[in-house]
């Protein structure tokens, strides 16, 4: 898969080491193997209209102070944990450096709005076909 967007610098980005949570006997309570990361939208070093899409876009993991935060405890090595939180933070990156192509409104064509009026009436002609029938 090749990237769409600009790279997320890892020197922005803060890690921080916590216990994940869930069952998992005695390992999760006494190692911490999952990430928490956080990445400050508007300190970053992303072009200023990559920024403004990811703040605006609708996702639960940015704060209303543009900051990303992302928890990552799906795997039991934090080394994983930590390349999982980046890879997912990178994807939405992309998806914000994304642009939209426009839309432009179109009009139907006359053969189109020709055959939209003949189903029109073929249709009016069966149901008028099951009305009572008149007595001469």
């Amino acid at each position: 898969m090749h990237r769409i967007g600009p790279r997320v610098q890892p020197g922005e980005v803060e890690i921080t080491a916590i216990r994940a949570q869930g069952a998992g006997g005695q390992n999760v309570n006494k190692v911490s193997n999952a990430v928490h990361l956080r990445y400050d939208v508007a300190a970053s070093s992303l072009p200023d209209e990559v920024k403004t899409r990811l703040l605006a876009l609708p996702d639960g993991r940015i704060t209303a102070e543009g900051v990303v935060v992302i928890k990552a405890q799906e795997h039991r090595s934090l080394e994983m944990n930590r390349a999982d939180a980046l890879a997912r933070l990178q994807a939405l990156v992309d998806r914000a450096a994304h642009v939209p192509r426009l839309r432009r409104a179109t009009k139907p064509t006359h053969g189109s709005k020709l055959r939209r009026l003949e189903g029109k009436s073929v249709r009016a002609q069966v149901k008028a076909g099951r009305g009572r029938v008149q007595g001469e």
